[in-house]
């Protein structure tokens, strides 16, 4: 289910913080009460092995995110006590320790299921015994959400398991629409920051094509 052009889904979910505090967060409601815009990016496992480097590589951008007047929420289905574990752990071994951002501690799996991104298939119910089971790991992809200062999602990405984010492509898609909501333009393929965006009609089209024929 595409949650683009929707509001987030208005669920509260268990985070943990790097000085060790549990804490309910609603996405939504801090994207509205803040009045800021929402990078929330789900990563599969805590102490494994793609997933750190992503961790990381949000925290060297978290000062990039701010000036954008953007929040970080990173988010796993592992629980607030393994988070704190592993935001103790140093990089040397692997560990999320310089961390600062919140990070979701979904367990329950309420959140992600709403957003339909845990790795589970072939779904089976025996009706003798009423269980139900699955194949997979029941946790997460690696998907991306941004939110506008609304709540509502103006860009989401799922990759598979091993295959880890480009961290400046959020901050791309954060300044492309910034430009938009402030401009009334719209952003051409491959537009950066300082690069010429063109009006949404017939005319503006045929000028930004004309002026970029190469």
């Amino acid at each position: 289910m595409a949650l683009v052009g929707k509001k987030f889904p208005n669920l509260s979910v268990n985070a943990m913080n790097d000085l060790g505090d549990t804490f309910k967060v609603n996405v939504l409601e801090e994207a509205q009460k803040n009045n800021k815009k929402v990078v929330l990016f789900w990563y599969p496992k805590d102490f494994t092995f793609v997933c750190p480097t992503e961790l990381h590589a949000f925290q060297a951008a978290l000062g990039e995110f701010e000036k954008r007047n953007t929040l970080v929420i990173g988010a796993s289905c592992d629980t607030a006590e393994v988070h704190f574990a592993w935001l103790n752990t140093s990089k040397d071994n692997g560990g999320i320790e310089g961390v600062t951002y919140p990070l979701l501690a979904d367990s329950n799996r309420n959140l992600a299921s709403t957003l339909g991104i845990l790795d589970i298939t072939n779904e089976q119910y025996d009706e003798e015994t009423g269980v139900v089971t699955v194949e997979g790991d029941n946790v997460t992809y690696r998907a991306t959400y941004l939110i506008d200062e609304e709540g509502t999602v103006f860009h989401e990405s799922i990759n598979h398991m091993p295959l880890g984010r480009n961290v400046n492509e959020y901050l791309r898609l954060i300044d492309a629409y910034t430009h938009v909501q402030e401009k009334g333009e719209v952003c051409p393929a491959n537009w950066e920051e300082g690069k010429e965006a063109m009006k949404a009609d017939r005319k503006g089209v045929a000028e930004y094509l004309s002026a970029h024929a190469n």
